[in-house]
């Protein structure tokens, strides 16, 4: 049985579905006209976290490729980009974030993504229930909306996932100066680009900032080796 199919057997709690769905296109789509080769060499050298996810914006190993420069000039319109990663061995969804721009994913494992969407934030709360999940195969790559909620990878093997990650430059770094509120969502702004919410039982995240704003359940993705 594809490892597609035993991941869905296992997860009866929540629908898989795959990332060539055309559910899929309310969220992002996949990406095929860049060829993200060369960034292989460096992720195969990375590490998977025992304990934690690991995220790292901006690797210069990873930006100084020829498929920063088309990314850069092409996707981005000109715009300055970061290429970083994230690996680790999530199973649960713990928070979802936006940016205003969109995201690029590029799975270096199989893994699952967990996307939901903006409009569907009410006074600054999200039903857990609106989630879908979505199974990325090695080597796909994938652009994620400036209107997708999504989080860290789930992994769907033990030893966990890793995945390049492509941004505007200086997403996801610490905000310099003290944000004036002027509407609701502000309370929502974590980091530069990064509006965030997190679920009541990720206390780190919470402990950092971070509004408790999820409800419903912190959703959990089973792999073989949790049967």
């Amino acid at each position: 049985m594809a490892k597609f199919e035993v991941l869905k057997d296992i997860n009866r709690h929540i629908t898989i579905y795959h990332v060539e769905d055309s559910l899929f296109k309310q969220y992002g789509k996949v990406i095929e006209s860049y060829d993200f080769e060369e960034l292989k060499p460096y992720m195969d050298q990375t590490k998977i976290p025992i304990d934690a996810n690991e995220y790292v914006a901006s690797v210069t190993e990873l930006e100084q490729t020829k498929v920063k420069e088309e990314i850069e000039t092409n996707f981005y319109g000109g715009m300055p980009i970061q290429i970083g990663y994230c690996n680790g061995p999530n199973q649960t969804l713990n928070g979802l974030e936006y940016h205003k721009s969109s995201e690029i994913n590029v799975a270096m494992t199989d893994l699952v993504l967990l996307l939901g969407r903006v409009e569907d934030i009410e006074n600054n709360q999200y039903n857990a229930k609106n989630v879908d999940a979505f199974f990325i195969p090695k080597g796909a790559a994938v652009e994620l909306y400036a209107t997708t909620l999504h989080f860290a990878p789930c992994k769907v093997e033990e030893e966990g996932f890793k995945a390049v990650v492509i941004l505007p430059a200086g997403t996801n770094e610490p905000l310099e100066i003290a944000v004036e509120r002027k509407s609701e969502e502000d309370v929502l702004l974590f980091m530069k680009n990064k509006w965030l919410l997190a679920h009541p039982e990720r206390e780190v995240l919470i402990n950092r900032g971070a509004f408790p704003g999820i409800r419903g359940e912190n959703i959990q993705i089973l792999h073989a080796s949790n049967k």
